[in-house]
């Protein structure tokens, strides 16, 4: 765990707005002498650290799906090129700051209590110009995707928005959270925020099943990190079976329901 907690307590930083975040860590890392700033990846963290890049004149590298410390710096490893090739990315001086994926790195055991140090921020008045008027949050019925220890995926495969009810019940019977692909979140059929892979988010559960889902790159990339694999597809060939720990070559509509079931049994 860590060490030592820099506080800043202060009315400016109590909504998401990225400008005081800016002035704030800016703070932190004079205060504390910091040589790496490390975020977790999200749309503010992304902001916030672009703004910190600016104020610090500092090196920027995002999307980290790994970080290593080598011959005393970090070098970075990332996806380009469409997530068709992997790139290692490093930084010529500090502050060196890193925008890393969801599920990049396991937790650590907490190591005790840790040294608290409050500091004190003086805010640009630009920042404070900016206001929050409405917060809203997308109803979610189950754990978010981010959370979950178990997935439950649903691509074309499932042939109609409708198939969506094979992945509810199938998680509902796990325990765990349904996740999308871009096709059907584009065609309409399941929300945004379930969206997984590269124009979405990135997730690493300890279980993931996908059901009709053919495993292009821009999908993979956002859940490879995942503890198991399990695939449910009726195409022999297709690309997720290359890279899955167990597949089923079959057709979902039968496969899940008895699953479900199987599972609730098992349950009791």
């Amino acid at each position: 765990g860590a060490g030592k907690v820099y506080v800043v307590d202060d009315p400016a930083l109590a909504t998401p707005l990225p400008q005081p975040r800016v002035d704030a860590l800016a703070a932190i890392v004079a205060q504390s002498g910091a040589e790496n700033v490390l975020f977790a990846a999200s749309v503010l963290a992304a902001d916030v650290a672009a703004g910190l890049s600016a104020r610090l004149d500092a090196g920027l590298n995002w999307d980290l799906t790994d970080l290593v410390a080598r011959d005393g710096g970090l070098v970075g490893t990332r996806p380009a090129l469409g997530d068709t090739v992997v790139v290692e990315c490093g930084w010529t001086a500090t502050p060196r700051l890193a925008i890393v994926r969801s599920g990049t790195f396991d937790p650590v055991e907490s190591g005790g209590s840790a040294d608290v140090e409050q500091v004190s921020v003086t805010f640009n008045d630009h920042s404070l110009q900016a206001e929050l008027v409405e917060h809203t949050q997308e109803a979610s019925s189950g754990p978010s995707i981010e959370e979950a220890d178990i997935i439950v995926a649903g691509g074309r495969g499932l042939g109609a928005p409708e198939g969506f009810k094979y992945c509810e019940d199938l998680a509902a019977a796990l325990g765990g959270a349904v996740a999308s692909t871009r096709a059907v979140v584009d065609a309409g059929w399941y929300p945004y925020a379930t969206q997984v892979g590269q124009t979405g988010k990135s997730v690493s559960p300890k279980l993931y099943i996908a059901l009709g889902i053919s495993g292009a790159i821009q999908h993979k990339v956002g859940m490879q990190n995942s503890g198991t694999i399990v695939a449910v597809n009726k195409d022999a060939n297709a690309p997720i079976f290359d890279f899955a720990d167990f597949g089923v070559v079959g057709d979902l509509t039968a496969i899940a329901p008895k699953l479900t079931e199987l599972i609730k049994a098992r349950r009791g």
